[in-house]
């Protein structure tokens, strides 16, 4: 499983031009499932990301996690995370997780960070989203469970 995170101010997600979900301060998880992954994959890096020291705290030092600032996620699918381009100039996503488990695991790693206390919010699974963002600092983590 992999995820990039955004800090953000705000972000949001369209579909066909029209917002489907918003977000205040928090983060954009953008995120990709692998085919290796599962529902243990999902809880490892839910409680990463809840946890990931990135926000500033009063002296502008990044000690301060998603949970101690009561931000928000956005969540959005990501397969193309999986992109393979070492061969050519057409990426292969040959190790991206088939769509059915992958929307499985993708909601998943969203109910595990609503568990944890972050609320959160989707993308729509499979389709072609405009995802805006208000990126915070810029602050942007790779992350990979």
């Amino acid at each position: 499983m992999r995820a990039l995170l955004q800090r953000v101010l705000e972000a949001g997600v369209a579909v066909n031009r029209e917002k489907t979900t918003e977000i205040g301060p928090g983060l954009l998880v953008l995120l990709g499932v692998g085919k290796s992954d599962n529902e243990q994959t999902c809880r490892a890096l839910a409680s990463k990301v809840a946890r990931l020291r990135i926000f500033d705290d009063k002296e502008g030092k990044m000690n301060l996690s998603l949970l101690d600032t009561h931000g928000s996620a956005l969540v959005v699918s990501q397969f193309t995370l999986y992109a393979d381009t070492r061969k050519g100039l057409r990426p292969s996503f040959t190790d991206a997780g088939e769509p059915d488990r992958a929307k499985e695991l993708y909601e998943r790693f969203a109910s595990e960070l609503g568990y944890l206390g972050i609320p959160t919010r989707t993308g729509v699974f499979g389709a072609r989203m405009q995802v805006n963002l208000v990126n915070n600092g810029p602050v942007t983590i790779i992350l990979e469970e």
